[in-house]
């Protein structure tokens, strides 16, 4: 029989405060740091400056918010004492919440409650969970060795639901707040209970603009339909080019590779997650695979929504042949795809050969996201397959997001030649942004002692060993 070694201990004694953690979580969770409404705001700063204080009595030094003129805060802390040799772990998290639709909610969201073993509130896994089970393995590393085994920075944004639009300014304005060997991003999922997943894709957005128009004013659907154009046929007709016989996209479609697609079939997605996780009603089934795994549905190829309209509502009906009618379409770029090459294939696609002879106006909305690709190779991620093996009894699978995070790009981008670690609470049944949000508890136990781990498992390469 082996001595426990100090990981061991230090991760016994993050599971024994297990209800604490949950206990400030919860805490943290009942302040609606909404980030998209004004009227939210001061609740923003209120949980900014209550995690300040946290971190600052755990121990962490300049413990501080930063600030920029027309931005909501940013929390930053670190402690550097584990010596020059040892590398310095980033740990960042968002502490900003989605709005709440109070009619959809089976609790309150913002009292946060356990049921049947998952805590439901708005934040719960995205993220406030994802960053205080780091902040768990910190207070446990601290409380039984003094300190830390590696050097730790730790940067939690308020503006993360509403896109990061001003955090490579605070890049660009603290540079030392990010100034890391590792970083390790927790805003990502997990594709079971049982299956830690490691975010390596993104997949990109472009929002556009198509608009039919055939009239000049309205036309009685009586005496002209027949041989005059109409603009919400065509609109539909336009849209379904797009799109196969499943509705899914077909164009900007990619080749994933074969090695990846064989193994993407060994994520654990199957039609019943994706009823659940969904919210599917009885009777509707996921669409058909036809030789691609769920895995690559979603998190590499190309997919179509349709998310707004003009065409009439039942409270507008009249018989006639309305002069225009336009949709919004947003459309998920493949990982390793621009959003503008993608806008090119996608332009051109509507505007040829107009159907019914109609006006053709398709237009790309600002703001396109980009994708993400990420290989990750090397001794940090060998590293944490360790620590999860340790504490899932599996090492990390490689998974994608179907959705597009803003920062997780913006840090590839600036920082890509770092080892980057997405890792998360979240699983298939989360329903982040959506109603009734909430963590898995084992999960959350497990992410603790996960982290844990892996400050043991990087210090013990050292900052030498990273680049091994």
């Amino acid at each position: 029989m082996t001595a426990e070694n100090t990981a061991e201990r230090v991760a016994k004694r993050a599971d024994q405060a297990f209800d604490e953690t949950l206990e400030q979580l919860c805490a943290y969770l009942r302040i609606p740091a909404i980030s998209c409404d004004e009227a939210y705001f001061g609740d923003v700063r209120k949980l900014a400056e209550r995690i300040r204080e946290d971190l600052e009595a755990l121990g962490l030094d300049n413990a501080r918010l930063l600030e920029l003129p027309e931005a909501l805060p940013c929390v930053a802390a670190e402690w550097l004492h584990a010596g020059p040799d040892a590398p310095t772990i980033l740990i960042y998290g968002h502490l900003d919440l989605q709005p709440v639709n109070l009619a959809n909610w089976r609790t309150d969201p913002h009292e946060p409650v356990v049921v049947d073993g998952r805590l439901y509130g708005r934040g719960a896994a995205d993220d406030m969970g994802g960053w205080i089970s780091h902040l768990a393995a910190l207070k446990a590393w601290k409380q039984e060795t003094g300190g830390f085994p590696c050097n730790v920075r730790l940067l939690i944004e308020g503006e993360e639901e509403i896109g990061s639009p001003n955090l490579e300014r605070f890049m660009d304005t603290f540079p030392q707040a990010f100034d890391s060997d590792v970083m390790v991003l927790t805003d990502c999922e997990n594709p079971s209970t049982s299956v830690p997943g490691l975010t390596v894709s993104l997949r990109g957005l472009l929002e556009v603009e198509l608009t039919c128009s055939s009239l000049q004013a309205d036309g009685h659907s009586g005496l002209w339909g027949g041989m005059v154009p109409d603009p919400a046929i065509a609109l539909i007709q336009l849209i379904g080019r797009l799109v196969d016989e499943d509705g899914r996209m077909k164009v900007g479609r990619v080749d994933v590779g074969q090695e990846w697609a064989k193994a993407s079939f060994d994520v654990p997605l199957n039609n019943e997650v994706i009823r659940k996780g969904s919210h599917m009603l009885e009777g509707v089934d996921p669409l058909p695979l036809r030789g691609r795994s769920a895995a690559e549905w979603m998190w590499r190829q190309p997919a179509l929504t349709v998310v707004a309209t003009t065409l009439p509502t039942p409270a507008e009906k009249k018989n006639a042949i309305r002069t225009h009618a336009s949709a919004t379409l947003s459309i998920r770029v493949a990982p390793g795809m621009s959003s503008e090459t993608l806008w090119e294939l996608v332009q051109a696609e509507l505007t040829r050969d107009a159907p019914q002879g109609v006006l053709v106006e398709a237009e790309q909305l600002p703001g396109p996201g980009e994708g993400w690709l990420y290989t990750p190779k090397g001794p940090a991620f060998e590293a944490a397959d360790r620590a999860y093996v340790k504490s899932w009894g599996a090492p990390l699978v490689q998974v994608g997001v179907g959705g597009s995070i803003p920062f997780v790009a913006l840090f590839g981008r600036r920082f890509g030649d770092l080892p980057l670690i997405l890792n998360g609470v979240m699983d298939p049944l989360t329903t982040a942004h959506g109603p009734n949000e909430s963590m898995d508890l084992g999960i959350f136990r497990k992410a603790i002692a996960a982290n844990v781990f892996l400050l043991d498992e990087l210090a013990a390469l050292g900052k030498a060993g990273l680049k091994a």
